[in-house]
């Protein structure tokens, strides 16, 4: 496919800066572009690479004031304008056929929607309802009395165990495994026993959870991840944990259970988080930080977690350490001591 960038700015309803017949074949990121490509800039830091792209055009905010080489289109939004033009240009969405393959296994009592699809070797267990659209990939598994909503799209090998509420337009990534029991135990008489995990796990619409990301049961109500979240690889979600609407996980990230995190938050990579705490509406926490108390609000960071500030200061004394004992040396040296 090749289009102009006159058609790019009409498109994307960009003011263009170069030339209307420009012929642009493809779309990269400002560092791996070549000629006959467009990019896109849209964050400060990378202003040395959108001065040494090879790009032939570059989406721009509507403020953009710097003299580059390549042609621009300025738009309110140059991540989302190059992102369509990305779309344009990949190649089309895998598609899945409406019907059951051969090979999956389904209980009799099981309701199926409208155009579900369901890949080989799949299991769906007693009392399952899944709506309309679904998709249930290549050996994945549906426990007894599970609710999964329309649209929604299970990647290959994913485990969803009984009695899980799934709402609409959900996406579980391969490996993820929904519903497994919290994990709680109680000495007795110098052993661990058991204690039994009667919950579920409630997962509202556009939630997306990526591979190998682990929700635990709750020992009784819910574990309950609302609407909009969207979850990384490799991230632990404990029993009896609440994510509210709109909140992002990066990987390697654990919550312990029964904590109650707010609407918008962020967490970086590998945050880790102690049960029983409450983490307030649009707080961000920045990667490896340790969170052992309630949060009210704005941006943490460390272990364990404090504001960023106070972190930032901490860090700055930590680093004059070293100037700091050599003086005190220099000190002894001339005193004697």
């Amino acid at each position: 496919m090749t289009l102009t960038l006159q058609e790019l700015a009409t498109t994307s309803g960009g003011e263009l800066v170069g030339d209307p017949s420009l012929q642009i074949t493809g779309a990269a990121s400002l560092a791996e572009a070549t000629p006959g490509e467009i990019s896109f800039f849209a964050n400060r830091k990378y202003i040395g690479l959108l001065r040494k792209t090879h790009a032939s055009a570059v989406f721009v905010p509507p403020d953009f004031a710097e003299p580059i080489t390549p042609a621009q289109i300025r738009v309110s939004n140059p991540t989302k304008a190059f992102e369509q033009v990305v779309l344009k240009f990949a190649p089309k969405p895998i598609t899945f056929a409406p019907g059951i393959h051969l090979s999956a296994v389904i209980n009799a009592s099981v309701q199926l929607g409208q155009r579900v699809s369901i890949q080989p070797h799949a299991v769906i267990e007693a009392g399952t309802r899944i709506g309309d659209d679904t998709i249930v990939g290549a050996g994945s598994y549906i426990g007894h009395e599970t609710t999964i909503g329309a649209a929604c799209l299970i990647y290959p090998r994913v485990t969803i165990r009984e009695r899980g509420r799934i709402g609409s337009r959900v996406i579980i990534h391969s490996g993820a495994v929904i519903g497994a029991d919290g994990f709680g135990f109680e000495m007795v008489d110098g052993r661990q026993q058991k204690i039994q995990q009667f919950g579920m796990v409630q997962i509202d619409d556009d939630v997306e959870i990526g591979a190998n990301t682990t929700v635990d049961r709750a020992r009784f109500g819910r574990t309950w991840i609302q609407e909009g979240v969207k979850i990384d690889n490799l991230v632990q979600i404990a029993h009896n944990v609440v994510i509210g609407k709109n909140s992002v996980i990066a990987a390697q990230t654990g919550i312990s259970g029964s904590t109650r995190v707010g609407e918008r938050v962020a967490m970086a990579g590998q945050v880790g988080i102690i049960g029983h705490i409450e983490i307030a509406d649009g707080s961000m926490i920045a990667a490896q930080s340790g969170v052992s108390k309630s949060i009210a609000g704005g941006v943490w960071f460390g272990y364990p977690a404090v504001p960023l500030a106070e972190a930032k200061q901490q860090i700055a004394w930590i680093h004059r350490l070293g100037k700091l004992l050599a003086r005190v040396k220099e000190l002894e040296k001339k005193l004697g001591l």
